[in-house]
């Protein structure tokens, strides 16, 4: 249950900090932080939970990363579910936060609410096939470079840095084109609260990630010298 615990919160401040810097910052008048300020708010949410829950829980805050973890061998099958449906009750909450926050100025209108899509809800218009793509590729190398940092043989201490900054790079990548999800429970929070298209377009972020995750995990198991049950 602590470890439950510990996923549901990490997961709020994923999308918490993530999200609210994209719907609260990025477009403020003169002052916005832009692509380059929400792509770091995301990396920056994972690095500061990395080392303050990745004792308790391993800091998952995801449900491809759960799964991609049990695939490479570094998680137990039983534990995945419990751990997808706090990270996904974890991300609905700090969705909510972000919208009872966000809702409290004037003309507030919920509309995309950083929710990821494809087609014309693209940032820059980009397909569906162009969305899979990507999602499948960089959740491919976001879990790469988790089972790559967390081998008993990576210099210590560092994993939280590497993957924190991993997710940086990937949403400087690509949230042109989908506005980066690599997280079904991230995608699922935003969905949910922006409504129509965002719902029907989720299944592409809960099937992309998913199998990159699963991608990554046998390619690192068969590359990876580390003993793996």
């Amino acid at each position: 249950m602590k470890k439950l615990i510990a996923e549901f919160i990490g997961t709020l401040w994923l999308v918490l900090g993530g999200c609210g810097s994209a719907v609260l910052a990025a477009g403020f008048p003169e002052l916005g932080i832009g692509f380059v300020g929400v792509s770091l708010a995301f990396g920056l949410t994972v690095i500061t939970m990395a080392y303050a829950i990745g004792h308790i829980s391993g800091c998952h805050l995801n449900p491809a990363v759960s799964i991609g973890l049990w695939i490479g061998g570094r998680f137990e099958g039983k534990d995945v579910a419990p751990y997808v449906v706090a990270q996904v009750l974890g991300g609905l909450a700090g969705g909510l936060l972000l919208y009872f926050i966000a809702s409290g100025k004037p003309g507030f209108d919920v509309g995309g609410f950083a929710a990821n899509g494809y087609g014309e809800h693209s940032p820059g218009g980009y397909s569906m096939l162009s969305a899979l793509i990507i999602e499948v590729a960089m959740t491919f190398i976001f879990l790469f470079v988790i089972l790559g940092s967390t081998y008993t043989k990576a210099p210590r201490g560092f994993a939280g840095l590497a993957i924190g900054l991993c997710l940086t790079l990937i949403h400087l990548i690509s949230i042109p084109v989908t506005n980066t999800s690599v997280n079904p429970a991230r995608s699922t929070s935003q969905a949910l609260i922006a409504g129509d298209w965002a719902i029907g377009q989720l299944w592409l972020f809960w099937v992309a990630p998913i199998a990159g995750a699963i991608l990554a995990g046998f390619v690192y198991k068969l590359l990876s010298p580390e003993v793996t049950d």
